[in-house]
């Protein structure tokens, strides 16, 4: 439709005093997470609500590109695949403060913040895969545990600068200080088997080729290769290890990365942005969550998927994400001051 033809049908319902046929409702969802892990989900929000739901995939930059946007950004929604990149766009000025009753009532004070600039919608554990069968009766394990001189040579992880690295060094940070974590750090370096990198998946792979016997990765992943959707490869990779929940020594938790959101600072569309984040932390999406992505949900009671289940019941760490957050930078300064990238 042309600009003179839409100026002419403006005129002639004004001149009959008619009033414009309203404009169908919408959101505009900016995103780094991968579209096919979140478009089941908006795809189900649109058909519920009648609601149009816009997608715009920003692999990197989300931040500078909002930014440049400015006031003019048809952002609603700003969703990001791990924590860190959302506490930038919080620090950075990029989002607002909402209010929503639905949102404090599903999601644990812990993982949302608590001026209401952002919200976790799913959570993805850092566990440990297991050889079967070399460590067959391993269950059990500390975070700690890995710095223990008894598995030199037998630990495989990815880049320490890597974020889903970089947050749980921010964790041991923020539980022990800087200086145990730094002790820790170097302990976990002297015993891997080799260097830090590759993906998690990889970690996976390594320990069925018997380089290593434990591997830090993301519970997630498991649930991706165990299903076949690696590939049949990586489905042997999935069913060479065990799964163990580890835990930090003093407070007994297994820490988290989250996938989480926050409305954008300039929504022109705000109140449909509540709406869709009270949507995808309902039961309906929580369980869409668990079903396609074989994430853990952030709403406690949510359905869990079955592969998840086996891994036995994940007790979150009570450690504020907000707080983590804090000691990223410090997280990875240490890791390149150990030279655990090295």
């Amino acid at each position: 439709m042309t600009a003179s033809f839409k100026a002419a049908a403006f005129a002639a319902f004004a001149s009959l005093g008619l009033a414009l046929p309203a404009a169908a409702a919408e959101v505009n969802v900016y995103t780094t997470r991968e579209p096919g892990l979140i478009q089941p989900l908006l795809d189900a929000y649109a058909e519920k609500a009648g609601v149009k739901v816009n997608t715009v995939f920003v692999k990197e930059g989300l931040a500078e590109r909002v930014a440049a946007e400015g006031e003019n950004s048809p952002a609603d929604i700003l969703m990001t695949v791990d924590f860190g990149n959302l506490i930038d766009l919080v620090d950075r000025g990029l989002t607002q403060p909402t209010t929503s009753a639905a949102i404090e009532a599903a999601v644990p004070a812990s993982l949302r913040d608590a001026n209401g600039q952002w919200t976790a919608l799913s959570l993805r554990a850092r566990v440990l895969y297991v050889s079967k069968d070399r460590l067959p009766d391993l269950k059990a394990m500390t975070y700690e545990d890995l710095a223990d001189p008894k598995w030199k040579g037998k630990v495989c992880i990815r880049s320490g600068q890597h974020p889903y690295n970089t947050s749980l060094i921010a964790a041991v940070i923020a539980k022990d200080g800087r200086d145990a974590a730094k002790t820790w750090l170097t302990g976990l370096k002297a015993n891997l088997a080799r260097k830090a990198s590759g993906g998690d998946r990889e970690g996976a792979r390594d320990v069925l080729a018997g380089l290593c016997d434990v591997a830090i990765g993301n519970s997630y992943y498991v649930g991706l290769m165990r299903s076949g959707k690696g590939g049949p490869d990586q489905q042997k990779w999935a069913e060479a290890i065990n799964v163990v929940l580890p835990t930090f020594a003093k407070s007994g938790g297994t820490h988290v990365n989250v996938s989480g959101a926050a409305v954008a600072k300039n929504a022109p569309n705000k109140e449909q942005a509540v709406k869709l984040l009270e949507f995808l932390v309902s039961d309906e999406a929580q369980g869409l969550y668990a079903k396609a992505n074989f994430e853990y949900p952030v709403k406690p009671g949510a359905p869990v998927d079955p592969i998840l289940a086996s891994f036995g019941e994940l007790k979150v760490d009570d450690a504020s994400l907000a707080e983590i957050s804090k000691n990223r930078k410090a997280a990875s300064a240490l890791v390149d001051e150990v030279g655990f990238d090295g």
